[in-house]
C-alpha cells in the first residue's frame, strides 16, 4: 500500500498515481516501441505467470507531487511456471535506463530479498550503463551488484536477458550470472563502445559487429542462447527455468512421467544413429534426442565450440545436466573453448544438485601449435577440475571411442563418475590403432620394409593385433574403469537406471582448505 505523500490528499493520492502511472507507460511505449522494443512492464508480464508480479519500491526515486515517477529499473517478485522469482527490469525510456544510486539500492534489495527467500534471480538488462551525473556513485553501486551477484552464485540460479544495450563495467554483471541470454538484433555487450574503439584504435566498427548477439553466441563464448526477437528470449529464460531448483538446497524439479507419451520412439534404435566407423561423422543430438522423455534436449552454447554438447534433458522425469561428444563437428575432439564451455556447465550442473550424463566419443585433445599457444593445458585442466570436484550423480556412456587424455577428462572413472558404462563395440586406448602401431611397431614395420615384405599389409595386421590387446573394452572392465558393457539399445534404460540408484548420494564434502586453486 503506498502512503499518501505530503501535501497531497489521500483522496487525490490513488487518482494522481493512476494518472502517472498511465502516462509514463505510454511515454514508454512510445520510446521502446518506435525501436521495436517492448517497454520494461511488457516484457516483466510477457515473462511470468499472469498476475503474479509483486513491486517492490515503486516510487523510490520519484517525486509525485513534480510528476516524476521513479527510478529507471523496476524490480519485484513473480512466478514463472508456479515458482516463484525475484526479477528486476531496467526501464530504458526512464534516463536510457542508466544505473545510480537509487537504481542500484533496488537492485541490491531485491537480491537480498532473492537470498532470503532463496528464489532464483531474472534480470532484463537495458541500460546505457552507469549514470553519469552521479559519477562514482554510480560505479560503486556497480561494484556492489558484482560483490552481491559473486555472493549469490551458486546459491540461487541468476538468469541475465540482455534486450538492449549493456556496456562499460556494467557487463560484467551478466557475466558473473549463470546464463545470459540475447537477442540477435537488439542486444549488444561490449565493454568499449564502438565510438571509444575508433578513438582509441582507428577500427571503424558497428556495435552489432563489436558486441551484438551473434558474436557472442558463435565466438566470444559469453552468451549461452541466441533468441530471434523478445519473445523467444524470454521464452528461453522460462524454459530453462523449468530444470532448475530454485536454490542450491532444493531437489531439481521432477516432471510429470507418462511411459505412454514421454518414453522416445527410437531409444532402441539409436544404434542405428551410429556409424560403425570411427572415422565417420554423426550427430550427438539425434542421440541424446533418442534417449531423453519426449525427445527434448535444451541446448546450451548451441553455436559456440560445437564439438562437445551441454544442456538439459530429463530421463523417465528427472532433470539432468548431459555433456555429449559432437562427433559432427572437428571429429568432437576437445579444445580450449571445448573444454572450457562444458567445465563450467559441469560447475553449474554440481552446484545445483542436477546430476550429469556424459555421453563419450573422443578421438582426444585437438592438435596443433595453435592449440598449444591458446593454452589447451591450462584450459584443458578446468575440465578436469570440474568433474574431479563434482558431487553430483555422474553417468556415463561410451558410445564409440574414448582415446587418450581426452577419455580421462570426459567423465571418467578415475575422476569420480559413479557409473561407466560402454557400447561392446567401443574402442578405449592411450590413441587409435593407427597412430599407436606406427610408434609401438616401428621397428618391426621398418625391418618389413628392409625385406622387401608388404608394409601396409603388416601394419593392418599389427593394427588388428593392438585392437585385440589394447583397444577392447575387456580390459577397462577387468581393471575397474566400466562397470559393464551394455547393448545401445538398452543405453536409456541404464541412465535412468543408474540416476535412480545415486538419487540419494552422499554429497558431504569435508576439507581443511578454504578454497582449490583450480586454474582459471
Amino acid at each position: 500500500m503506498e502512503t499518501p505523500h505530503e501535501g497531497i490528499s489521500r483522496e487525490n493520492f490513488a487518482t494522481i498515481n493512476r494518472h502517472m502511472v498511465e502516462a509514463a507507460e505510454a511515454k514508454a511505449r512510445a520510446h521502446q516501441h518506435a525501436r521495436g522494443r517492448l517497454t520494461a512492464r511488457e516484457r516483466l508480464i510477457e515473462l511470468l505467470d499472469e498476475a503474479t508480479f509483486v513491486e517492490l519500491n515503486r516510487f523510490a526515486g520519484g517525486d509525485i507531487e513534480h510528476g516524476a515517477m521513479g527510478s529507471a529499473v523496476i524490480t519485484g517478485i513473480g512466478q514463472i511456471n508456479g515458482r516463484r522469482v525475484a526479477v528486476y527490469a531496467q526501464d530504458f525510456s526512464i534516463q536510457g535506463g542508466t544505473l545510480g544510486q537509487v537504481e542500484g539500492d533496488k537492485i541490491l534489495q531485491l537480491m537480498d530479498r532473492a537470498l532470503q527467500l532463496r528464489i532464483p534471480i531474472v534480470a532484463l538488462l537495458d541500460s546505457g550503463g552507469a549514470r553519469i551525473q552521479e559519477g562514482v556513485t554510480a560505479l560503486a553501486q556497480y561494484g556492489r551488484i558484482f560483490k552481491k551477484t559473486t555472493e549469490c552464485s551458486g546459491v540461487v540460479p541468476q538468469i541475465s536477458v540482455i534486450l538492449g544495450p549493456c556496456a562499460g563495467g556494467a557487463v560484467y554483471g551478466p557475466a558473473l550470472t549463470d546464463f545470459i541470454i540475447m537477442t540477435r538484433h537488439s542486444s549488444y555487450m561490449f565493454v568499449t563502445g564502438p565510438s571509444v574503439v575508433q578513438a582509441a584504435t582507428g577500427e571503424n566498427i558497428s556495435s552489432e559487429e563489436l558486441g551484438g548477439g551473434d558474436v557472442h553466441n558463435t565466438i566470444s563464448g559469453v552468451a549461452h542462447f541466441l533468441a530471434e526477437d523478445e519473445a523467444e528470449a524470454l521464452d528461453y529464460a522460462r524454459t530453462l527455468l523449468s530444470y532448475l531448483p530454485s536454490h542450491c538446497g532444493e531437489h531439481p524439479p521432477v516432471f510429470a512421467y507418462d511411459p505412454l507419451t514421454s518414453e522416445p520412439a527410437n531409444a532402441h534404435r539409436v544404434s542405428d544413429l551410429v556409424p560403425e566407423s570411427p572415422k565417420q561423422a554423426y550427430d550427438m543430438r539425434t542421440v541424446i534426442e533418442a534417449l531423453a522423455d519426449h525427445e527434448e534436449f535444451l541446448e546450451v552454447q548451441p553455436l559456440f565450440a560445437p564439438s562437445i554438447l551441454i544442456g538439459f534433458a530429463s530421463f523417465e522425469g528427472r532433470p539432468a545436466g548431459v555433456v555429449a561428444s559432437q562427433p559432427l563437428e572437428d571429429a568432437g575432439t576437445l579444445d580450449v573453448d571445448a573444454s572450457e564451455k562444458a567445465a563450467r556447465f559441469v560447475q553449474f550442473c554440481d552446484a545445483f544438485g542436477i546430476p550429469i550424463v556424459t555421453l563419450v566419443d573422443v578421438p582426444g585433445y585437438r592438435p596443433g601449435s595453435e592449440q598449444e599457444r591458446a593454452g589447451i593445458i591450462r584450459r584443458g585442466a578446468k575440465l578436469i577440475t570440474a568433474y574431479a570436484t563434482a558431487t553430483v550423480p555422474m553417468v556415463t556412456i561410451i558410445l564409440r571411442k574414448a582415446f587418450g587424455g581426452a577419455y580421462i577428462v570426459m567423465g571418467s572413472k578415475s575422476l569420480g563418475a559413479d557409473v561407466n558404462f560402454s557400447w561392446p563395440s567401443a574402442q578405449i586406448a592411450v590413441m587409435g590403432s593407427e597412430g599407436a602401431v606406427d610408434i609401438v611397431f616401428r621397428k618391426q614395420l621398418a625391418a618389413a620394409g628392409e625385406q622387401g615384405r608388404d608394409v601396409a599389409q603388416q601394419r593392418a595386421h599389427y593394427q588388428k593385433m593392438y585392437d585385440r590387446q589394447a583397444v577392447n573394452p575387456n580390459l577397462s572392465l577387468r581393471n575397474g574403469q566400466l562397470d559393464g558393457l551394455i547393448e545401445p539399445s538398452r543405453t536409456r534404460e541404464a541412465i535412468c537406471r543408474s540416476l535412480v540408484t545415486l538419487e540419494s548420494k552422499d554429497r558431504t564434502v569435508t576439507s581443511p582448505r578454504v578454497h582449490d586453486n583450480a586454474p582459471m
